[in-house]
C-alpha cells in the first residue's frame, strides 16, 4: 500500500486538478453546489450498489468520485472566502476528537453501546434540541425510519427484548389486516407504515441492515426475472403469452443457479 506522503501527495494532485478544471473547464466552471447536489447523490448510490456487490474496484472507482465532489464543493466554498478543504478537515476531525472522550480524553466506556450513547449526549449537549435533528429530511422513508430508530435507542428509548418488537410486528400487522377488511384506504396506508416501521425495529435487533437486505433482494429477484425473461426470448414466446405456470417452471430454475 501506499506511504502517508503517498497519499497526501495523491490528494495534493487532485486538488491542483480541481483548480485547473474550475479556471479552464466550461463545464467545471458553471457548477455550483445546487447543481452538484444530485450528482452526489446518483454517487452515493453508486459507491452502495458497489459495496452490496463487493467489488472491490468498483468501491475503489466510487469512492474517487465522492472525493472529487467533497474537493469540488471545497474548491466552490473558498471561492467565496466561506471555507475550504482545510476548514472541511479540520472540522470533521475536532469532531471526532470532541466526540470521542475515551480517546481523547478521560471518560472510560464498556462497549460500543456506551459509546453510541455517549455521542448522543454529547450532540444535545452541543446545543441540539432533539435527537431526532441529525436525521436529514430528505432521506428515503425506509433509511430515515432505521436512522430514527437507532438515534432514539441511543438515549436508552428502546424495546429490552427482540421478543418484545416482534410481538409488536405481530400486532401491527393484525392491526392492518382489520383495516383491510374495513376498506378504509387511508387508514390502511397508515396500518400499512406502522407495519414497516416495526418490521424495520426488528432488522435492528435481528443486527440485519434493512435497506441493505431489501436491496439484496431487489438484485435476486431482477437476476431471476431476467433468467425467465432470456429463456421466454429462447422459446420465441412473449412473457405476457406464457401462463403463470410456465413462469413458475423457469423461475424455479433461476432460483437453483
Amino acid at each position: 500500500m501506499n506511504t502517508r506522503q503517498q497519499q497526501l501527495e495523491a490528494f495534493n494532485r487532485l486538488l491542483d486538478i480541481m483548480d485547473d478544471l474550475r479556471e479552464k473547464c466550461p463545464w467545471d466552471k458553471k457548477q455550483t453546489l445546487e447543481s452538484l447536489r444530485h450528482l452526489t447523490i446518483e454517487e452515493t448510490y453508486e459507491l452502495g450498489d458497489a459495496i452490496l456487490d463487493n467489488d472491490l474496484q468498483e468501491i475503489k472507482k466510487e469512492l474517487g468520485d465522492l472525493l472529487l465532489h467533497i474537493v469540488f464543493y471545497a474548491k466552490i466554498g473558498s471561492e467565496t472566502n466561506d471555507f475550504d478543504i482545510a476548514d472541511v478537515a479540520n472540522s470533521i476531525c475536532d469532531k471526532l476528537i470532541d466526540r470521542h472522550p475515551h480517546i481523547y480524553g478521560d471518560v472510560v466506556v464498556a462497549n460500543e453501546e456506551e459509546v453510541k450513547q455517549n455521542w448522543e449526549k454529547l450532540k444535545l449537549k452541543e446545543g441540539k434540541k432533539s435527537v431526532l435533528e441529525g436525521v436529514p429530511k430528505s432521506l428515503p422513508a425506509l433509511v430515515k425510519a432505521s436512522r430514527i430508530q437507532d438515534k432514539v435507542k441511543g438515549v436508552g428509548f428502546d424495546w429490552e427484548e427482540p421478543h418484545q418488537v416482534w410481538d409488536k410486528v405481530q400486532e401491527e400487522l393484525n392491526e392492518l389486516q382489520v383495516e383491510v377488511k374495513a376498506g378504509n384506504q387511508d387508514k390502511i396506508e397508515a396500518e400499512f407504515g406502522d407495519v414497516l416501521f416495526s418490521m424495520i425495529n426488528y432488522a435492528r435487533f435481528l443486527k440485519v441492515n434493512p435497506e441493505d437486505a431489501l436491496e439484496r433482494t431487489n438484485k435476486k429477484f431482477i437476476k431471476r426475472f431476467q433468467y425467465l425473461e432470456s429463456k421466454a426470448t429462447e422459446l420465441g414466446k412473449p412473457l405476457m403469452d406464457m401462463t403463470l405456470a410456465e413462469m413458475d417452471v423457469f423461475w424455479e430454475e433461476a432460483k437453483k443457479l
